[in-house]
């Protein structure tokens, strides 16, 4: 499969580019950026092509990788859809639900396969434990905690606009949520929503399979507070998402890999476009209740 990555950015550089380039069975066939001069660099950096015109793109490649802001991924997501390319995309999917819902439109009409890459939910050892969680049932309540440092320590990611504006609802939001939903069902309603230090959001969602669940996300807690956990209580005890040190390539060479078996066999993967949609969906709910 002939592969072509959208961005240039910091998680292009660091995960995208080496994880395409490195992939047996795919063929990292070019770099479309906003700044030609950035794709140039990524592209000369793992011997492939750089495009000025991403429509070039799209006409030679069977497949996408997309590393830009969610709002300028979702429009050229449906434009790659349109143009036949399978779609590796990135969280959030959009960064608002219409745009969401136009990504699944565009999908389902082209009959291209997609997949949303959720961090967490292609590491190895915690993949492995939602998929057990999620077949035990009987859960009563969940907690989970996302706490980043991004803009109070020396992340690459201090300078990313759409994170400022959006918060760590949208960033850190969607991998919360994809560890929440496959074990404790749908979100039926997000009961309260508000406002912490800094960027920081507390969320109480309420699932369709009777438990609830309380998210706190930060991208401005102190650096020695960061770090993720995620804690579930239920009939069959008090169980924790196990800690992984799977490097992100790793993790995103496994959504590709997920990404090839959904274009071979035609049956969606977990983390398609429309379950990024959902999450798209709970983020904004949570969003509005915020602005009150």
């Amino acid at each position: 499969m002939r592969i072509g990555l959208l961005g240039t950015g910091p998680w292009a550089r660091m995960v995208h580019a080496p994880a395409l380039s490195g992939h047996g069975e795919l063929e990292f066939a070019g770099v479309w950026g906003r700044r030609a001069d950035a794709a140039k660099e990524l592209a000369g950096g793992h011997g492939t092509r750089a495009y000025d015109d991403v429509e070039a793109l799209l006409a030679e490649v069977d497949a996408v990788a997309v590393a830009l802001p969610p709002d300028v991924q979702a429009d050229l997501a449906v434009r790659a859809a349109r143009a036949g390319c399978h779609l590796l995309l990135d969280k959030p999917l959009a960064a608002t639900v219409p745009q969401g819902r136009a990504v699944v439109e565009a999908a389902r009409e082209a009959q291209v396969a997609s997949v949303v890459f959720f961090t967490t939910r292609f590491q190895t050892g915690p993949e492995a434990w939602i998929a057990s969680q999620a077949g035990q049932g009987g859960w009563f309540t969940a907690r989970a905690q996302w706490l980043g440092a991004v803009f109070t320590g020396d992340s690459p990611f201090a300078d990313s606009p759409w994170r400022r504006e959006k918060g760590a609802l949208w960033d850190v939001g969607p991998h919360a949520l994809s560890v929440l939903l496959p074990v404790l069902g749908d979100v039926r309603r997000v009961s309260a929503a508000a406002h912490g230090p800094g960027d920081t959001v507390h969320v109480v969602l309420d699932h369709a399979g009777g438990a609830s669940s309380t998210l706190t996300l930060s991208l401005t807690a102190p650096p020695a507070a960061a770090g993720a956990a995620v804690e579930l209580r239920g009939t069959a005890g008090v169980t924790t998402l196990p800690e992984s040190s799977e490097e992100a390539v790793a993790s995103f060479a496994r959504a590709a890999d997920a990404l090839l078996t959904a274009a071979r066999t035609g049956r969606p993967h977990p983390c398609d476009a429309a379950f990024g949609l959902r999450v798209t969906e709970i983020l904004a709910a949570a969003e509005s209740l915020l602005a009150r």
